[in-house]
């Protein structure tokens, strides 16, 4: 009997119906999501121990900790790894689970394309991670910059490992977008029309949409590279006739959509939250949606502004700044539309509003000073400084982060049936709010005293030291504040199922189902005849019952 006992629950783990086989081979959206998160959530974990790895070797003047080799990889892959393997698929993740149940889909248009996109997710990690284990990992940057990959300055094979991960995650992300853009074209319930798709879904159409235009251009970049490394092509090699700044013209050709990639998802998260917390419509629904799209489109014509200082002509720099100012006015129209329809709401301050609310600050922040380096003159003065640093961690920390917890915390009772504890939440939030502010803001004040990006040590008398040791301590209480989410996160697994279908009184159709929702999302699917059809159900309920 006692012998018995291992092999059932061996036999159940191995269940491909109900066990661990079942989330291995499983094709359902909603598994695929969470699949998504976890890996993501991994992923930025390993990424935050290197920012820490950094942070310690920057926080006093001619530290030793670390080797100008091992900071150069550890500074790599933290920020390959956030972005790469972190903010770009973790929102995959939200939208495999969400945009199904929200347009009253069954699951995404092509299933088993959706597991292949999840599928290359570990595999472009793993890839880019084997690099450690030959000597060393690529050396040059998130950017990967000509001529330090290549091979005669960079000879180890880790950073054609970091090149292969990044092909791997580029294609997961194109077939993950073809997959959103058929899903949200062709199966979309009865009557819901382009202007009643909610604001979440409109900025998966967006950002889907960008990376499937965008992504073939670094993966061209990246396949120059790795003839020049391995076949002898001189694409950027400037000693045969190559040319380094098509590196960067090309690189930034995708890498700059690639930031609303990065952050449009979190503008649908909290153009999600904020209205279902203020007991409010969104303000200018259809403004909201045109001004992700112009975005879209603004975002492929400002890219150069990376560029000023490398000698390009002047009227081309003149112009991708007038385009860099430009793009701040729909910007602009979501963040006042935030605003009104927060202005007279009933607000309710949960842990899913403190994050939307955060997120709307410190995006402003990031945005206001991305406005500054936009400024020719002041871009000549602050390229390549720590301000830099601070503008694009503002935008990713203090936007895109700040977006990820609020959708956690809103849409965990749905996935789990559970709720989140509030006050382990609210917690969280301040710490990480002050950690965030510690951490990034002194980077503004390096980068105006002159300290260059990607050193890993500084002479005393320059005078960042106090700065610095500044920005570390922000680190660690960002690390706590994940720290204390991650308990609150197990505690809240061992609880009970207690969430009802709509804990918050949401208006999506997501909140029409069960939580967590049932294997085929719904029973009947309801008829949508506004953007707010739960709202709809809830009031015709009432007046059932009056």
């Amino acid at each position: 009997m006692d012998a018995a006992l291992p092999r059932a629950r061996a036999s159940a783990r191995w269940d491909k119906n109900k066990g661990l086989l079942s989330w291995l081979t499983t094709v359902d959206h909603k598994r695929l999501g969470i699949l998504y998160m976890y890996t993501t959530f991994f992923f930025f974990l390993i990424g935050g121990i290197m920012a820490l790895l950094v942070r310690v070797q920057l926080a006093e003047p001619q530290n030793k900790f670390l080797t100008p080799s091992q900071y150069n990889q550890i500074f790599t892959m933290h920020g390959t790894t956030m972005i790469f393997l972190w903010i770009i698929p973790v929102f995959s993740g939200f939208g495999n689970y969400l945009v199904p149940l929200m347009i009253g889909a069954r699951d995404m248009a092509f299933p088993r394309i959706n597991a292949l996109s999840y599928w290359l997710i570990p595999l472009g990690g793993i890839t880019m991670y084997a690099g450690f284990l030959f000597g060393g990992t690529g050396e040059a940057g998130w950017t990967g910059y000509v001529p330090l990959t290549e091979k005669q300055y960079n000879p180890q094979v880790g950073q054609d490992l970091w090149i292969l991960g990044l092909h791997t995650l580029g294609i997961s992300s194109m077939l993950g977008g073809i997959n959103f853009l058929v899903t949200l074209h062709n199966m979309r319930a009865k009557g819901m029309t382009w202007f009643r798709l909610p604001l979440f879904c409109w900025a998966q159409e967006v950002t889907q949409g960008l990376a499937v235009l965008a992504s073939p251009f670094l993966a061209g970049a990246l396949l120059m590279v790795l003839l020049d490394r391995q076949a002898g092509a001189t694409f950027f090699a400037v000693n045969h006739g190559g040319n380094a700044l098509l590196y960067q013209l090309i690189f930034w050709f995708y890498s700059h959509p690639a930031v609303y990639i990065m952050v449009l998802p979190a503008f649908g998260i909290v153009s999600e939250v904020i209205p279902v917390f203020s007991r409010k419509p969104i303000f200018g629904y259809r403004a909201m949606a045109y001004s992700m799209s112009a975005i879209a489109v603004l975002g492929f014509i400002v890219f150069v502004h990376h560029m000023f200082v490398t000698g390009l002509p002047v009227y081309v720099q003149t112009f991708f700044s007038a385009t860099s100012m430009i793009i701040g006015v729909p910007t602009g129209v979501k963040i006042f539309n935030w605003a009104a329809t927060l202005w007279g709401g009933s607000i309710r301050y949960d842990t899913p509003m403190l994050y939307a609310v955060g997120f709307l600050l410190l995006f402003l922040v990031g945005g206001v000073d991305g406005v500054y380096l936009g400024s020719l003159a002041v871009d000549y003065s602050l390229h390549g400084t720590y301000w830099v640093v601070g503008h694009i961690h503002y935008v990713l920390f203090g936007g895109s982060v700040f977006g990820v917890f609020a959708g956690i915390y809103y849409w965990f009772p749905k996935m789990t049936g559970r709720f989140l504890n509030e006050f382990l939440g609210k917690l969280q939030f301040w710490v990480m709010f002050i950690g965030m502010n510690l951490a990034f803001m002194p980077m503004h004040v390096l980068g105006l005293l002159g300290m260059p990006r990607r050193i890993s040590t500084y002479a005393d008398e320059k005078g960042w030291g106090n700065w610095n040791s500044a920005v570390t301590m922000g680190a660690f209480l960002i690390a706590a504040s994940v720290a204390i989410f991650m308990i609150n996160f197990f505690i809240s697994m061992r609880s009970p199922k207690n969430a009802p279908a709509d804990p918050w009184e949401g208006d999506t159709l997501e909140w029409a189902t069960t939580s967590p929702p049932v294997k085929h999302n719904f029973d009947v699917v309801p008829e949508v005849r506004s953007s707010r059809p739960v709202r709809d159900m809830r009031r015709a309920a009432r007046k059932v019952r009056a």
